[in-house]
């Protein structure tokens, strides 16, 4: 199955390259770097690192705690990214304490160049980032794999399922599985995966860190808003949802005339379009990459890079995103653990055991259309007793929640030092 796999992916090689061609057309980034996609830069002069894959900038950001803890037990980290947004994150925390290059297509030869120009000793995949050829690769080579931070949703797991074949072979070749939840450690097992292998770490999003002047800087923000004003923050919006939180915008701005709306688009590629949107419908605008927030502002968009904990902290509510459309959801955690009440949409299959535990602790809400988001946050927004109650269970949640990453540095180390080659 492998190798018609490997066909079919030589096959639709042209639209995976027209695709970078049209990305590109919104973030000239993705035009740069093509040959790192095959497996082509100059070999690494550190051998033997530890190597941590993940796939954007969401990864990244959950990553970040667990790459610096492998700073201070490891001489050598490697970092690969697929995106132009997950590179430019590794190299704004990381510079050059990390080697970084983009993980290569999952085709048979530019996986070996890329492992003949790294010789890397052991593979971190965040989140679930299964490739057949990868995986297949490392085990012909003894690079143990482990998946950190792992989860699987009912419709990945269906997926999965229905190329049985394939997916036995590539979780065959995986040393450890660190999941998140015991349902996404079972989905893993119905698979086939050895449940010796398997794992119930928690999520390392429960252990990301603020800096210690992060409460000044976002009262620093708020004094440029207008100290007094109530601030939404919908975040990680995709495509049709912005028009929801408009519309639903437009409505609360009738009863909370002074109410200030952060939003920040998922995708860098769509920023530009959003600040369209919001101008097309009247509101007055500000953009975080040009500074040139004031007291009038409605809207202000968060177009930069890295900057939504702050944003997060510097709000009174949140709405994540990707959960209005059918994408799966976002990280629910961040805005809970800096004390806001979350409200998410009808769509978290991806990450379905983390909002159904918000819930129960009654620290979010969930909503189905624009009238119940204007509602959620009305709610919040004007009862401020409910909204630093609701808050306050949030981030005893998170919280009480952390230990994860020593969880999960405990079965690298683990399987760093059972590893036949390393001995």
């Amino acid at each position: 199955m492998r190798f018609i796999y490997t066909f079919l992916f030589y096959l639709i090689l042209p639209l995976v390259l027209l695709r970078l061609l049209w990305r590109g057309l919104r973030a000239r980034a993705y035009w740069q770097r093509w040959l790192e996609r095959f497996g082509f830069f100059p070999p690494l002069l550190v051998q033997q690192s530890v190597w941590i894959h993940a796939v954007s900038m969401g990864e990244v950001q959950a990553a970040v705690p667990l790459i610096k803890a492998l700073q201070s037990r490891f001489s050598s980290i490697l970092v690969t990214t697929m995106t132009p947004t997950g590179s430019q994150r590794v190299r704004e925390i990381f510079g050059d304490s990390v080697l970084h290059v983009y993980l290569p297509y999952d085709l048979p030869g530019s996986v070996s160049r890329f492992l003949r120009r790294t010789q890397p000793c052991l593979l971190i995949l965040m989140e679930t980032e299964l490739w057949p050829n990868l995986l297949f690769a490392c085990q012909q080579r003894k690079i143990p794999v482990i998946l950190a931070n792992a989860r699987l949703s009912a419709p990945s797991t269906a997926g999965y399922k229905r190329i049985a074949g394939l997916t036995q072979q590539m979780l065959g070749s995986v040393a450890a599985v660190a999941a998140q939840t015991e349902v996404d450690a079972a989905r893993f097992i119905e698979l086939g995966i050895d449940k010796t292998k398997v794992h119930v770490t928690g999520s390392i999003k429960f252990d990301s860190r603020l800096p210690a002047n992060f409460s000044e800087k976002a009262k620093v923000l708020r004094r440029q808003w207008g100290i007094e004003r109530p601030v939404w923050i919908a975040a990680s919006t995709h495509d049709g949802e912005e028009e929801l939180v408009l519309n639903a915008f437009s409505q609360l701005k009738l009863e909370i005339r002074n109410l200030l709306l952060l939003l920040v688009p998922r995708h860098p590629e769509r920023f530009n379009r959003v600040a369209a949107l919001c101008q097309q419908r009247g509101f007055i605008l500000a953009r975080r990459s040009k500074g040139d927030v004031n007291t009038k502002t409605e809207i202000y968009l968060g177009d930069t890079m890295g900057d939504l904990p702050l944003l997060y902290a510097a709000g009174d509510v949140a709405f994540v995103g990707g959960s209005l459309v059918p994408i799966g959801g976002h990280n629910l955690l961040e805005p809970a653990a800096v004390g806001l009440p979350v409200i998410m949409g009808p769509y978290t299959f991806e990450c379905e055991e983390i909002c159904r535990r918000l819930l129960e602790a009654e620290a979010a809400q969930r909503v189905s259309n624009t009238e119940q988001l204007v509602q959620a946050v009305k709610k919040y927004l004007t009862d401020t007793k409910l909204q630093q109650e609701t808050g306050e269970k949030g981030r005893l949640f998170v919280q009480r929640n952390q230990g994860a990453l020593e969880r999960l540095l405990g079965i690298i180390i683990s399987v760093f030092n059972s590893c036949d080659k390393l001995k």
